[in-house]
């Protein structure tokens, strides 16, 4: 069974116990871009991974979200930027880049642009680190965000803390799905995989010290206080976020981004 890994690290802390030891027998760890992760669970070719939450609205009618877990944030998250070389009212008409390396955050800045700033951009694709001689200003998200930039923008906008300032809901990121037919298949497998993410967790209060230093090895370009950013992710997907996703999708389909999504259907552990 192969199960993804949003190869960033804000998701380090799900598979640190994974990553210590090793997988379960019959797991092969795919590590990708969460662009990249979605576009493999389309095509069959992952069966359980966490995704960018967007995705669920094309990924649904295959896939259910699992109950325990997301990616989320409060307001400010740090690794979800907007940058900018002019004001975000000023972006009307403007070139903005957009990562090719997720899908949820690009909804997201488009919503808020549009209802929440009134300005209409011209939108690009952009690679991950994108180059700011040819945009005016850039969406940068995981670790990017996190490391120097080689061209300094005057503009820095956090997207979560923008969300929160002007809808008043958290941002869910990410959820993690597992395809319906191998949640009949390997269901001890699959919460197996669920029991070795909820231990790891728990690090976060009893061996975070161990975790963050674990994390700085894997991820060594990181220019910012690891720990402190785990203190701005939520990880388990509580009703109140559960209601903030729903709120989102609402948003960003009204708007003709993605796909209505009428309900969440979760995985029964």
């Amino acid at each position: 069974m192969n199960l993804g890994y949003i190869n960033y690290l804000n998701c380090f802390p799900f598979y640190y116990e994974i990553f210590e030891s090793s997988p379960p027998e019959g797991v092969n760890i795919i590590p990708a871009y969460p662009g990249e992760l979605n576009r493999m669970m389309k095509e069959g070719k992952i069966t359980m991974s966490p995704v960018s939450a967007a995705a669920y609205s094309y990924l649904q009618k295959d896939f259910l979200i699992l109950p325990q877990f997301c990616l989320s944030s409060v307001g400010y998250v740090k690794s979800v930027v907007l940058q900018s070389h002019v004001p975000i009212e000023e972006l009307h008409g403007k070139t903005v880049g957009l990562t090719t390396a997720s899908e949820t955050s690009v909804a997201l800045l488009k919503v808020l642009l549009s209802k929440y700033y009134k300005v209409k951009p011209e939108y690009i694709p952009v690679k991950p680190q994108p180059d700011f001689n040819s945009v005016d200003a850039a969406l940068v998200i995981g670790n990017e965000a996190m490391k120097e930039t080689p061209i300094p923008v005057e503009y820095s906008y956090d997207l979560g803390d923008l969300w929160f300032r002007k809808t008043g809901y958290p941002v869910v990121f990410a959820i993690f799905l597992v395809h319906r037919d191998e949640l009949s298949k390997n269901r001890d497998l699959i919460k197996s995989i669920c029991q070795s993410f909820q231990r790891s967790l728990k690090n976060l209060e009893s061996n975070r010290e161990e975790l963050v230093k674990n994390a700085s090895l894997r991820y060594p370009d990181i220019k910012y206080d690891i720990s402190k950013y785990y203190s701005y992710l939520r990880f388990e997907f509580t009703e109140e976020l559960q209601q903030a996703l729903s709120f989102y999708f609402t948003e960003a389909s009204t708007a003709g981004i993605i796909a209505e999504v009428k309900r969440l259907e979760f995985a029964d552990l």
